[in-house]
């Protein structure tokens, strides 16, 4: 039997709800999110004077901003192991012309942005995050005090060969690590002016109709990888429209494919 129309005033939780993250892909953003901002905090405390006075213990902090760094990539290797997230990358990594229009409407403060499961903006957040904390890894491996006498790039005096590699890595870091924390800052403000959103990656399921307002072609199949698409309309229970994931996949119903 159809479901009436919903009031305007009808609190979100009681409106038909639709499946967008799984347990898996919650997990793996609370625990990359948790990771990036012990780093964060504990350049602060190495690089900010009053904040190193504060909490003292330097080689303490050092070695927790060391480790939390090296282990930030490894809630998302792990997480691969879920088609749902897998299909999800695919998604962060295809763009196409809806993704232009959504681009240049946003920079002119137009309305009417057609979306898939990720809007431009997310996608080039994803991409710049992730080539930046490829980059802050390999910079903070070359400054590592112990990676060069477990290289054997030491000379008697116990300096890096070649020193230049030492020096450039820091300056890379440094700048790099403030580029970081402006453009997280961005991501966390922008969150926080959409309380759905951060719904849907708490909960794992988004009001229907701001999914329909939000991320139309997503709803719609437009954005389905590999002809699956993870909304299936078809399936309520309780109030919410789940997915038929079996492995946790977030598979659902046959898609159209993506214009």
């Amino acid at each position: 039997m159809p479901r009436p129309p919903e009031s305007p005033s009808e609190p979100a939780t009681a409106r038909p709800r639709i499946r967008r993250f799984t347990a898996v892909e919650h997990q793996v953003h609370r625990a990359t999110a948790t990771l990036m901002a012990v780093c964060v905090l504990t350049a602060g405390c190495l690089y900010l004077p009053f904040l190193a006075e504060l909490v003292g213990r330097r080689a303490l902090v050092v070695t927790v901003h060391e480790w939390s760094g090296i282990l930030l990539p490894l809630p998302l290797l792990l997480g691969l192991g879920s088609r749902a997230l897998r299909a999800d990358l695919t998604r962060l990594n295809r763009y196409g012309p809806h993704d232009r229009h959504w681009l240049r409407a946003a920079l002119r403060r137009r309305g009417g942005r057609r979306a898939g499961k990720f809007n431009a903006g997310q996608k080039l957040y994803a991409a710049w995050i992730a080539g930046a904390v490829l980059v802050m890894l390999g910079t903070g491996l070359l400054m590592w005090s112990t990676l060069p006498q477990a290289l054997g790039l030491t000379r008697a005096g116990g300096t890096l060969v070649p020193l230049v590699w030492r020096t450039g890595a820091t300056f890379v870091h440094d700048w790099l690590a403030l580029a970081v924390v402006i453009v997280i800052a961005g991501h966390v403000w922008k969150a926080f002016g959409d309380p759905e959103s951060r719904r849907g990656l708490r909960t794992g399921t988004v009001d229907a109709q701001w999914a329909r307002r939000e991320h139309p072609l997503w709803v719609d199949g437009a954005d389905a990888v590999d002809g699956v698409h993870d909304v299936d309309g078809v399936h309520d229970v309780d109030g919410v429209h789940d997915v038929d994931d079996g492995d946790e996949d977030g598979r659902g119903g046959e898609g159209k494919e993506d214009a």
